[in-house]
């Protein structure tokens, strides 16, 4: 087990590294407006892109003040003056475009999605999933290297390392 808590460190630790290093994010997909191409209930690994870099047809995520961020294709893209650009955008199940364009500076493009993972990492996100795995992994070790623990003796009779009385 304390192998497995290890690995998934370890998993963590370069996941967390990988996104700093390539200004990676997740976006957890509510509703179906991409659909089929990302349903709802998905979990996109999205990076953020200059605007200049946008291309008809990517898949992008806008952030708009005051409210949430929107993700949809983009139809058109127009430049706005030095790096900010005007792109227009569509939901792949919306059967019309969005009602306004969106000026923008900087955009994260989906770079990948996989269906039905929303749920369990916003779950796991929870304070309370935190810190029952937390509280669990100090259990595991603290079990692990207590001394005098089952696995310590366990070791030390395969040893051949025995006191006699």
């Amino acid at each position: 087990m304390l192998n497995i808590a290890a690995a998934g460190g370890a998993v963590c630790i370069v996941a967390v590294v990988c996104a700093l290093l390539f200004n990676i994010t997740l976006v957890l997909f509510k509703t179906g407006s991409m659909s089929p191409t990302i349903p709802a209930g998905s979990l996109a690994v999205v990076r953020d892109i200059p605007a200049a870099d946008i291309k008809v047809g990517d898949v992008v995520t806008v952030d708009r003040p005051g409210k949430l961020p929107i993700t949809h294709r983009v139809q058109s893209v127009k430049p706005a003056g030095g790096d900010t650009r005007t792109i227009t955008m569509k939901g792949d199940a919306n059967k019309e475009p969005d009602p306004a364009p969106y000026v923008v500076e900087r955009v994260r493009v989906v770079l990948w999605s996989v269906p039905g993972l929303a749920a369990p990492v916003a779950a796991a996100a929870n304070p309370a999933v935190l810190g029952a795995t937390t509280m669990g992994v100090s259990g595991l070790v603290t079990w692990v290297l207590w001394p005098g623990s089952a696995a310590g003796r366990t070791t030390r009779r395969k040893s051949g390392n025995h006191v006699a009385a």
